[in-house]
């Protein structure tokens, strides 16, 4: 072999193509991580430009926007509560417990706000709810991707 991209078959050289980098045991493929951000960016801007396009009050749309916000937070900081406990990582009570409460207010407080909202028609109700889902769900993807993807890298 003269280099490393080419092999020797039946006295003749063909080009072998270069060797992709291995995923390690235990890392999100490329695939499922660039689905879940997308699914992340698709969530948080589509409940965005609803939220600019909507013919409410600031004080609302503030509203609805900090319910967002609160909600992507505690989500995240409840998986990794969740996840620190599962592989032995110390995590009091009350932080797992807040954790907890948090997400628990933020899925309240937009259920509440939007069952209350005499201004939204039902199909934009329905829309803003599935958006929320949609982005709380993809942010705890998106965090225990990048946690996998740290512990995989690391060999632990």
């Amino acid at each position: 072999m003269s280099n490393e991209n080419e092999v020797v078959l039946d006295n003749e050289k063909q080009k072998v193509p270069e060797a992709k980098e291995e995923r390690q045991i235990g890392e999100p493929t490329t695939a499922f991580k660039g689905a879940t951000w997308a699914a992340l960016l698709v969530g948080v801007t589509g409940y965005l430009i609803g939220l600019f396009n909507a013919s409410m009050e600031l004080n609302e749309k503030g509203y609805y926007f900090a319910i967002l916000v609160f909600g992507l937070y505690s989500a995240v900081s409840l998986q990794k509560a969740v996840r620190d406990k599962e592989e032995g990582i110390p995590v009091t009570g009350i932080y797992y417990g807040i954790s907890w409460l948090a997400l628990i207010i933020s899925v309240s407080l937009m259920a509440i706000g939007l069952y209350n909202a005499g201004s939204i028609v039902l199909s934009e109700k329905g829309f803003y709810g599935m958006a929320f889902v949609l982005s709380l769900f993809a942010a705890i993807t998106v965090q225990k991707n990048i946690r996998d993807t740290q512990k995989a890298k690391s060999g632990v």
